[in-house]
C-alpha cells in the first residue's frame, strides 16, 4: 500500500459543494476534521443495516416461516442485489450527483427501507401466522412478500448509493500529493473497519437481543432511528468537506474504448499516432504513463484519418478515445484476477450469515437456567475477530516491527490475500466438523435442537472474521490505491461486485446442490425447517475445496496482477506525448 502513489487534484483546485460560497474555508476542509464526520456517518449506517443483515436469517426463519434453502436464497439474492446495485451508484456519483449528494440520497433510501421493514414487524396483518409445529406452517401471501421485498429493494437502492462512495468520499479528505496526506490515507483504511465495529460490538448487542427475545418491532425501530441519526450526522459536517464535482462516469469511458477498439481491431498501432491531448488545468497529476499490457486496446487512440477537428480533438468520442481513457480501462482490467480471487473468500463469509445462523438455531443456546444467546449475535464473534486483528496489527506489530526493523514493515498486499484464502479454506473444514458433531446430536437426543452448547460455533465465526481482516481489507484496499482518483468510486463498486457475485455463486452452489442431491430418492443435504435431516457437512466441505482452488488460482497467477498494479497501474505525472 505504502507504495502506491494516488492521484489527486490540488487543495486549490477542490471545490466545495454545498456549500458554494465558501472560500475562505476551502483551504482549512478535508483531514480528519471531515473524517470524524464521516466516520460517525459510517458508524450509526452500519449499526442500522447490519442490525438487520446480523438477524435477517433468523426473521425470515421466525415470522415468514421460510425454509432453509429459500431463506438462503432471499438473503443471498437481497445481499447480492445491494452490492451490484453500487455500480449503478458509482455510476450516478460519477456522471451527474457527486459523492456527496450520492450518500445522501442513499441514506434516504436506506432510511425509508428500514422503515418498511419496521412496519412488517410492527403489523402482524404483514405476516404468516406463526407455526404451530416445526411442520405446520403457513407460507406467506405475496402480498405480504410483496411488502417484504419492498422494504428490502429500498435497503438495496440505500446501498448502492452508500457503499461506492462512503471509502472514496473518506479518501477525498486527503491531500496525497504530500507525504503527510499519503501517511493518512494509509491508516484512514483500518480505522475506518475499527471505528465501526466497535461501535457496532456496543449497540448490535442489544440490538439483536431486543429483536431476538423482547420485539422486533422495537428492534426494527431503533436502528431506523440509528439512520435518522447517521443522516443528521452526515449534514452536519457538509463545511467540512472537500466535495468534488461529477467528472463524467469511467463506465461511459471503458464502453467508448471497447467500441473504438473493436472498430479498429484490424488496425496497425502506429506508435506515434496515438491521441493524447495536453492535460487540462488541474489535471496534469491524475496522468497515467502509457503502458505496454493490454496492447489491443491501444487501438481506440488511433488517430485515423478525419477523426480530429480543427482544434486537434476528437471529433466522435465512440471512434477515438485519447490515452488516459484507455489507461484507465488497463488499470480496471488489471485488477480482475485479483478480484476473481475475493470472490472465493467471500462465499466463505457469506454462510456464517445464513447457515451458520441456521444452525445457532438449533443448538444449546442457554447460559444458566434464564438467559438464551439470540443466534444473531454469532455475528458478533466475526466482527470482535476483525477489530481485534487491526488494533494488534496497527498499534502491536508495526511499532515492533518499526522498533527492530528501523522502518515500518506490513504485511503485503500478497501475504494477507493467501492468509486469508487460507483461513477461508480452515474455517470450511471446521464448520463441516461442528456441523457433524452437532447433527449427530440432536439425532442421538431425538430433538430438534441439539444438546451441543452453541459457543461450539465460535471457531468458525472467529475465522470468518480473519478472512475478512486479511482477504477483504487487503483487496479493498488494493482495489483503491491502484486506480487514479477519478475511478476511486468505480473501485467501490468493483468491491462490492465480488461480493454480489459471492452471493450470486452461493445461491446457484444451494439451488444446485439441493437438486443434486436428492436424486435417487435420497434425502437432500440442504432444505427444509429442519438441518437434523440433512448434510449441511458436505456443502461445507465443497466451499473448501473451491477455495483451495482459488488458493492455487492466486499463488500461480493471479498475485503476478498484484505487483503489476503497483508498477504500472500507479498514478504518476506524464508527459503530453505517447
Amino acid at each position: 500500500m505504502e507504495d502506491a502513489i494516488l492521484s489527486a487534484s490540488s487543495l486549490e483546485e477542490r471545490e466545495q459543494d454545498p456549500p458554494a460560497t465558501a472560500p475562505a474555508a476551502a483551504t482549512k476542509a478535508g483531514g480528519w476534521n471531515a473524517i470524524k464526520y464521516i466516520i460517525g456517518n459510517e458508524s450509526f449506517e452500519k449499526l442500522a443495516s447490519m442490525s438487520l443483515i446480523a438477524n435477517i436469517t433468523v426473521y425470515l426463519r421466525s415470522q415468514y416461516n421460510m425454509d432453509g434453502v429459500l431463506v438462503v436464497n432471499v438473503v443471498n439474492i437481497w445481499s447480492g442485489c445491494s452490492n451490484i446495485a453500487s455500480l449503478a451508484g458509482a455510476f450516478i456519483s460519477d456522471a451527474y450527483l457527486g459523492r456527496f449528494r450520492t450518500l445522501f440520497f442513499g441514506s434516504l433510501a436506506s432510511f425509508l427501507g428500514m422503515g418498511t421493514m419496521t412496519l412488517t414487524a410492527g403489523l402482524s396483518q404483514l405476516r404468516p401466522p406463526e407455526c404451530t409445529g416445526q411442520s405446520m406452517c403457513v407460507h406467506p401471501q405475496k402480498w405480504q412478500l410483496g411488502i417484504l421485498f419492498g422494504g428490502l429493494s429500498l435497503l438495496a437502492l440505500g446501498a448502492g448509493g452508500i457503499r461506492p462512495c462512503n471509502i472514496a468520499f473518506g479518501a477525498d479528505q486527503f491531500d496525497t500529493t504530500t507525504a503527510k496526506g499519503r501517511s493518512q490515507l494509509e491508516c484512514f483504511f483500518n480505522w475506518w473497519y475499527f471505528s465501526f465495529t466497535v461501535a457496532l460490538l456496543i449497540a448490535l448487542i442489544g440490538v439483536v437481543y431486543i429483536q431476538t427475545n423482547v420485539s422486533w418491532a422495537i428492534g426494527f425501530a431503533i436502528p431506523t432511528l440509528c439512520l435518522l441519526l447517521s443522516i443528521s450526522i452526515f449534514l452536519l459536517g457538509r463545511k467540512a468537506y472537500i466535495c468534488k464535482k461529477p467528472q463524467g462516469s469511467v463506465f461511459t469511458d471503458v464502453a467508448k474504448v471497447l467500441v473504438a477498439a473493436t472498430f479498429k481491431s484490424r488496425r496497425n498501432i502506429p506508435e506515434n499516432f496515438l491521441y493524447d491531448p495536453p492535460p487540462e488545468e488541474g489535471e496534469e497529476a491524475g496522468r497515467l504513463h502509457r503502458t505496454e499490457r493490454f496492447r489491443f486496446l491501444d487501438r481506440a487512440a488511433v488517430v485515423m484519418e478525419g477523426e480530429l477537428d480543427g482544434q486537434g480533438k476528437a471529433r466522435n468520442g465512440w471512434k477515438l478515445c485519447c490515452v488516459q481513457q484507455v489507461e484507465r480501462l488497463k488499470c480496471l482490467i488489471g485488477i480482475v484476477p485479483v478480484w476473481v480471487s475475493g470472490i472465493g473468500c467471500f462465499i466463505t463469509m457469506d454462510q456464517q450469515t445464513t447457515f451458520g445462523i441456521l444452525q445457532a438455531i438449533q443448538m444449546d443456546k442457554s447460559i444458566g437456567r434464564h438467559f438464551s444467546i439470540p443466534p444473531g449475535w454469532m455475528t458478533l464473534t466475526s466482527m470482535v475477530a476483525l477489530s481485534i486483528w487491526i488494533f494488534v496489527y496497527e498499534q502491536v506489530y508495526i511499532p515492533h516491527a518499526h522498533k527492530i526493523s528501523g522502518r515500518a514493515k506490513r504485511l503485503t498486499t500478497k501475504q494477507r490475500i493467501r492468509i486469508g484464502i487460507l483461513m477461508s479454506i480452515l474455517c470450511m473444514i471446521v464448520a463441516g466438523v461442528v456441523e457433524k458433531i452437532r447433527r449427530n446430536s440432536a439425532i442421538k437426543s431425538r430433538t430438534f435442537v441439539a444438546t451441543t452448547t452453541v459457543f461450539l460455533l465460535l471457531p468458525q465465526f472467529v475465522l470468518s472474521g480473519m478472512v475478512e481482516a486479511f482477504a477483504a481489507v487487503a483487496i479493498m484496499e488494493l482495489l483503491t490505491t491502484q486506480m487514479p482518483e477519478s475511478m476511486r468510486t468505480v473501485a467501490g463498486a468493483v468491491f462490492f461486485l465480488s461480493l454480489s457475485m459471492a452471493s450470486y455463486i452461493g445461491s446457484l452452489l444451494v439451488n444446485v446442490i439441493h437438486v443434486a442431491s436428492t436424486r435417487g430418492g435420497h434425502s437432500p443435504w440442504l432444505g427444509g425447517h429442519d438441518l437434523n435431516r440433512n448434510k449441511l457437512e458436505n456443502y461445507y466441505y465443497i466451499i473448501a475445496a473451491v477455495n483451495a482452488f482459488n488458493f492455487v488460482y492466486f499463488t500461480l497467477f493471479a498475485s503476478r496482477y498484484v505487483d503489476l498494479g503497483r508498477v504500472q497501474g500507479a498514478v504518476q505525472l506524464a508527459g503530453s506525448g505517447s
